[in-house]
């Protein structure tokens, strides 16, 4: 076992770092699945939604890029939260990552599950969920561990492909309905409340949460001050533009169907079948496989360096710190993400839990670390500005702006409308003990070994400097 601490350089252009973004986006994950669960929320105002969760974390994306076009490195958040507000309180937003990637993940991989399932049931073959999971998490982890210019390109490929489908789904729907496809029931606000619209956005983050993934890949992205930043605002616009539209066409062609559109497990295939195109049902669920596959790969990818960065300021073993010596991939780091995904996983499914709950409730509990981080970096902003002499009234007001408007889903989670049943009313005090559990051993680490921490505010304060590049 090697000691090499390097990852490989300069490796990722601008279309590599957007398709990791957009993969674990995942918009054909919303597409296929995600819709039904906002409708059920919100109903037909489920564009606006949408709309609003692109708006509120495009102030987000604007306080990442404050560090992503100064600085870079391979922690993601969880460094720059460190820059702002120190290692003890930045170490938060990594355990809220670490969270976060992990459960997007077993979306990802049930969500492949589901569609595989039904692909394979089309050819008379069934193969055991349990068999479905440890097939993906495999081939995603000996992708992840060989080669991150393979995984991107495989992931770029996967996503382009099923969403081409959806879009060319979506324009059937519209050109039957002729000159009515403006709803006029999608633009009625008498029945919205603050509530039903803050969870519809909690939803809606569950949808575009990964936006920001590129910045985990600094130390091999080539130009990272220019193509992460840029790779930030590119993913969320045309990912947010993307869901608008989609969750408009559903729940415009939804209309007069036998059941109402939060019942439907696959609705881009029962649209197929409605608007007399059911040839498109196998492309479109091998499309939608293959897509959360590219999300469960991707959450492998992202979660394993920000464990990788994490180990290097003693958060995790050291031995999570270290990278292949050929491949240049935090193998060990890779090879721990793999075995708590199907761990996770295959306890839900000996546990009894049907593999779309088991969706729903790994998004839903994503979506709460995602917010917690995203909070972190806002807040930290300003004081990273402040420490590089940089801060104008303009960053502070960026860090306001995107703290109130993660106010909208918090307000959904804390007062949600209907009030969650079991076991969804037990996820925020789950998470909660997490960060409780997280912050302890933060502060143990500062207790245990404050000469070690010492030497990780220097190597923040180096990573600080305009242009420096993490851990050089």
């Amino acid at each position: 076992m090697n000691t090499v601490h390097k990852l490989k350089s300069s490796c990722l252009n601008f279309p590599e770092l957007l398709a990791q973004n957009i993969a674990l986006i995942s918009p054909t994950m919303t597409a296929a699945l995600i819709v039904p669960l906002m409708f059920g929320t919100i109903g037909g105002l489920s564009w606006l939604a949408y709309a609003v969760g692109t708006v509120m974390l495009m102030f987000v994306a604007l306080n990442l890029n404050q560090f992503a076009k100064r600085t870079t490195g391979a922690g993601s958040m969880y460094t720059y939260s460190s820059m702002g507000l120190g290692p003890t309180l930045g170490s938060m937003t990594g355990w809220c990552l670490m969270w976060s990637y992990l459960f997007i993940g077993l979306a990802g991989t049930t969500g492949f599950t589901v569609f595989a399932s039904k692909v394979l049931g089309a050819m008379g073959i069934h193969i055991p969920d349990i068999a479905l999971f440890a097939i993906c998490v495999a081939s995603c982890f000996i992708l992840a561990y060989k080669d991150i210019v393979i995984s991107t390109i495989v992931m770029l490929i996967l996503e382009a492909v099923s969403c081409t489908l959806i879009i060319a789904l979506c324009c059937v729907v519209l050109g039957s309905h002729g000159t009515g496809i403006i709803d006029k029931t999608q633009f009625d606000f008498h029945s919205m409340t603050w509530s039903s619209l803050g969870f519809g956005v909690v939803v809606a983050v569950f949808s575009l949460v990964g936006f920001e993934s590129s910045t985990a890949f600094g130390e091999e992205a080539k130009y990272p001050l220019k193509t992460i930043p840029k790779s930030i605002i590119w993913s969320l616009v045309l990912t947010g533009a993307f869901f608008i539209f989609v969750s408009y066409v559903e729940v415009l062609g939804a209309q007069g169907a036998a059941k109402t559109l939060d019942t439907w497990d696959t609705p881009l295939n029962i649209l197929a079948g409605m608007y007399k195109v059911p040839w498109l049902a196998i492309p479109l669920s091998l499309g939608a496989m293959v897509s959360f596959y590219a999300l469960a790969l991707s959450c492998m990818n992202a979660g394993a360096r920000v464990m990788f960065a994490m180990s290097r300021h003693g958060a995790f073993h050291e031995c999570f710190r270290r990278s292949h010596k050929i491949n240049e991939t935090p193998h060990i780091a890779i090879g721990m993400m793999a075995l708590l995904m199907f761990g996770v996983i295959s306890v839900y499914s000996l546990a009894g839990r049907a593999t779309l709950d088991a969706f729903n409730d790994a998004g839903t509990m994503g979506a709460f670390g995602f917010c917690g981080a995203y909070a972190l970096v806002c807040i930290s902003a300003p004081f990273y500005l402040k420490k590089i002499g940089e801060l104008k009234a303009s960053g502070v007001g960026l860090s306001v702006a995107g703290i109130a408007m993660l106010g909208i889903p918090a307000y959904g989670v804390v007062f949600p409308s209907p009030a969650p049943t079991p076991p969804d009313n037990y996820f925020p005090a789950i998470f909660g003990i997490y960060l409780v559990v997280g912050l302890i051993r933060a502060v143990g680490y500062k207790i245990r070994d404050p000469k070690s921490l010492e030497k990780v505010r220097e190597e923040l304060t180096e990573m600080r400097m305009p242009g420096g590049l993490a851990f050089k």
